[in-house]
């Protein structure tokens, strides 16, 4: 397992583990951030990572990118 904002554009990973307080795991949640669920990394740029998620591109924070464990 390692953080999401250790993969490289391109890769298609699977999220293991989601972590980090109540609020903001429910907030990934709500994004689509789930045990179990897929994403792609489409860019890694300065300080922030594009994602997408269930055919929605979604940019988040490299902070909030390693609360998420793959």
């Amino acid at each position: 397992m390692m953080p999401l904002m250790f993969a490289s554009p391109g890769d298609e990973v699977i999220i293991k583990k989601v972590g980090g307080s109540a609020e903001t795991k429910k907030h990934l949640e709500d994004l689509g951030f789930v045990v179990g669920g897929a994403l792609t990394v489409v860019n890694s740029g300065s300080g922030n990572l594009i994602v997408k998620v269930k055919e929605t591109r979604i940019a988040i924070t490299k902070e909030m990118a390693a609360k998420i464990m793959i």
